[in-house]
């Protein structure tokens, strides 16, 4: 572990009210000994108690570089578990520049990006699903993103896998143990036993690895295409959703010819909208081209709203439409509610076959609209999201390690089933182990950490 000293902006560099310049590393308080005076002239920080704030000022020579508070963290309290400073200067820009430059050429080195979290880990105070929360914690799109993210960073992904680890290990041991000591261990029944442990492993790491798809939810939005049959209202639906005419609007049916994508937070519920083409049955060979790109867009999303003229009848533009709901989760709105009807939601059901949620709604008049977060709220998160027990994984390395571990555990379940030797058992359960163990950092190359620190911000 290289113990020189950092030094970075972990502030935006942007004019601001405050920017914060982070020093960490053995000779943290002395680089900043050579750069602070206190209003008195006498104060020298590294001898303050840890965890206070010093007023003084940043000096390059005999120049007042600015005037600051000075954070002094000692080791292993602060958030490296290094000795950190943060100065708390003004936000300008060229100021945050000009202290940070200050303390570089009083011993400190530019900090590389996510470094100070790298040592953070390396040093133990946080393991590699705690890393990678706070990565997530800083790009968190909405309030469940945060929430999630935040329980990672408290721990709640390493306590489980730590949990699990621990299990397997003690049937490593136990297997290793008799067969080096077979006259005082025996393994007589055993098989049966390692397989219901097994099995109910499979079972909690078959939760976490379904918990991906609500956590690549969580954290990414979901991914919500709007369909219809030309002139159904769907770039007006865009466009109140929105809060702005984002999208054209005419009497015109067909007027949309290519996907608009926007992001849109529904009271905390992200979501990636997607309005497309009017799919209808047609000649034109640029409109053509709009229906099969909406038909793609289909297939990728998450949730499709289906918008309905009710003020017409359902012809074969909406079957053809339907033909494209297949698996997909469903919300359908009766739109142009400020119409007369003619489609009913009973119509509706009928037609598609299966029971799917119908809100009638006036994109033009902005009435209904409420009714469809609560619906999408239901559809995706059961009402609510809590985060007290329930674990949700957002990382890709994770699902991953998840899925490698899953089916190091089944080869254990085939090997107890044909027979076959003890050693057998160990030899997987071994792979299972250090693939729980990658994520939390236990079983990882230097190369891969590198790549998942090089993502980070710097300052962060």
């Amino acid at each position: 572990m290289r113990s020189d000293t950092i030094a970075a902006i972990s502030t935006a560099v942007a004019n601001s009210g405050i920017g914060i310049v982070r020093i960490s590393g053995d000779q943290a308080l002395s680089v900043v000994d050579r750069i602070y005076r206190s209003k008195d002239g006498k104060k020298k920080i590294s001898e303050q108690p840890s965890h206070t704030i010093h007023y003084g000022f940043i000096q390059d020579g005999d120049e007042m570089v600015d005037e600051v508070l000075v954070t002094v963290m000692r080791a292993p309290k602060s958030y490296t578990a290094e000795d950190v400073v943060e100065i708390n200067c003004h936000g300008g820009s060229y100021s945050v520049r000009r202290v940070l430059d200050t303390a570089i050429r009083s011993g400190a080195r530019p900090a590389e990006p996510g470094e100070f979290t790298k040592r953070a880990f390396l040093n133990g105070r946080i393991d590699l699903s705690q890393a990678e929360a706070v990565i997530d914690v800083i790009h968190a799109k909405n309030e469940f993103a945060l929430k999630s993210s935040v329980s990672q960073l408290k721990g709640s992904v390493r306590e489980k896998i730590v949990q699990h680890r621990k299990l397997i290990l003690e049937q490593l041991a136990f297997v290793e143990a008799a067969l080096d000591d077979p006259e005082h261990i025996s393994l007589d029944g055993y098989a049966e036993a390692l397989k219901q442990k097994v099995k109910q492993l499979l079972e909690q790491l078959q939760e976490l690895i379904d918990s991906s798809d609500n956590g690549r939810i969580l954290k990414e939005g979901i991914q919500t295409v709007i369909l219809g049959k030309p002139n159904a209202g769907k770039s007006s639906l865009l466009n109140a959703l929105l809060q702005e005419d984002r999208a054209i609007v005419t009497e015109v049916a067909g007027t949309t010819r290519d996907v608009l994508e926007e992001t849109l937070s529904l009271n905390g519920i992200l979501l990636n909208l997607v309005d497309t083409a009017g799919i209808r049955i047609t000649e034109d060979v640029v409109e053509k081209i709009g229906v099969e790109r909406a038909k793609e867009k289909a297939e990728q999303a998450d949730l499709v709203i289906y918008v309905v003229d009710a003020s017409t009848e359902i012809d074969a533009n909406d079957r053809e439409v339907m033909n494209v709901l297949a698996e997909k989760k469903v919300i359908v709105l009766l739109n142009k509610s400020d119409l007369i009807p003619v489609t009913t939601t009973e119509m509706i059901k009928e037609v598609i076959g299966k029971s799917v949620p119908v809100l009638t709604v006036s994109a033009k008049e902005q009435t209904g609209l409420d009714l469809l977060e609560g619906q999408i709220r239901k559809m995706f998160y059961d009402g609510k999201i809590t985060f007290n027990d329930e674990i949700y994984i957002t990382n890709a390395r994770q699902k991953a390690a998840l899925t490698q571990a899953k089916n190091s555990l089944e080869k254990v379940l085939t090997s107890i089933e044909n027979e076959m030797p003890e050693d057998f058992y160990s030899i997987d359960l071994m792979d299972a182990y250090s693939s729980l163990g990658e994520i939390i950092g236990e079983s990882v190359g230097e190369d891969l950490i590198n790549e998942i620190f090089s993502r980070f911000c710097m300052g962060k």
